[in-house]
């Protein structure tokens, strides 16, 4: 059995997981994912 999971789906996962636990951490958790994001399909990786 062979997962492929890729980075977007787990990041999400993390993070509502996260926001579930401490909501005041929302506001980092989207700053960090946008600007992840960002540099992601700048840099075409």
């Amino acid at each position: 059995m062979h997962l492929n999971l890729t980075i977007a789906p787990v990041l999400a996962l993390v993070a509502g997981i996260v926001i579930l636990i401490a909501p005041k951490l929302l506001n980092y958790i989207v700053a960090i994912y946008l600007i992840v994001i960002g540099i992601v399909g700048i840099l075409g990786l």
